[in-house]
């Protein structure tokens, strides 16, 4: 069983109950395969990230296997824009989406699930279409000052990871759900002096486990979501909180994903 995003945004949980941990989020028209249900949850593998977790059954729209490799075959166009209306031709219903929303099969401002078609005329990227470096940190600084949250993806709330995501997917470039996993990409730098704008730099533990990441915008000083999405200084200790006088997350590695060539 397969089956697509049909609202703005939905939660996925660790187990079967919505009292339980919220460990990432789906956006419009995110695909995913059903592996196992409980009752009126259903375990799903996200499509883009793989990521796995548990959603309400009334929240997505069932498709078809042909329609599910059709849009891996072919990714769909991501929207731009913070917040803008997309809306049910048939029945005249409107909702917002946020940025990072796919638009399936979209072509003359409208998009298509299966036989539900919806009226969108914002801003959108093809996602082959990967963008420069400071089309990058100009995304990112939209998301300035919105509040942390676990799990989060969107700009009413978001994580460290999620935000990273989410950024780059709104500029052609995929990326895992998790710091760790996205650790594991790109080249790492041998000295910080070599790192660009638009760069991954991660952060880790007493244990060496990464648990931080951010992204490099010049002039010694990183964009992450920590309380909030916020600019703080940045040198080859970590970062550090002028606030809090010290250095909140210690450095481990900067990345270059060698995805984006353009120079600011």
């Amino acid at each position: 069983m397969h089956g697509i995003t049909n609202l703005s945004v939905i939660p996925v949980r660790k187990d079967p109950t919505d009292q339980s941990e919220m460990v990432t989020q789906l956006l419009f028209g995110d695909a995913f395969k059903v592996i196992e249900q409980k009752g009126n949850w259903h375990r799903i593998v996200n499509a883009f990230d793989y990521y796995e977790g548990w959603i309400d059954s009334k929240q997505y729209l069932p498709v078809s296997k042909t329609t599910f490799d059709l849009l891996q075959q072919h990714p769909a166009p991501v929207s731009t824009e913070l917040f803008q209306v997309i809306t049910a031709i048939k029945s005249d219903d409107s909702f917002p989406i946020v940025l990072g929303s796919s638009l399936p099969f979209l072509k003359d401002e409208k998009c298509q699930i299966e036989n539900k078609i919806y009226a969108f005329d914002g801003s959108v990227r093809a996602f082959e279409e990967q963008a420069n470096r400071k089309s990058i940190v100009e995304t990112a600084m939209l998301f300035l000052n919105t509040p942390y949250l676990w799990g989060g993806k969107t700009l009413l709330g978001i994580d460290c990871s999620g935000f990273t995501q989410l950024v780059f997917k709104a500029n052609g470039i995929r990326l895992l759900r998790d710091a760790w996993q996205q650790a594991e990409i790109g080249e790492p730098y041998s000295f910080v002096e070599e790192a660009q704008a638009g760069d991954l730099a991660f952060f880790d533990n007493e244990e060496g486990k990464i648990i931080h990441v951010g992204i490099l915008i010049g002039d010694n000083k990183i964009i992450h979501a920590s309380g909030c999405v916020r600019i703080d200084p940045f040198d080859h200790f970590g970062i550090f909180s002028q606030e809090r006088g010290g250095y909140t997350h210690n450095l481990r590695v900067i990345k270059n994903t060698k995805a984006f060539t353009d120079d600011l």
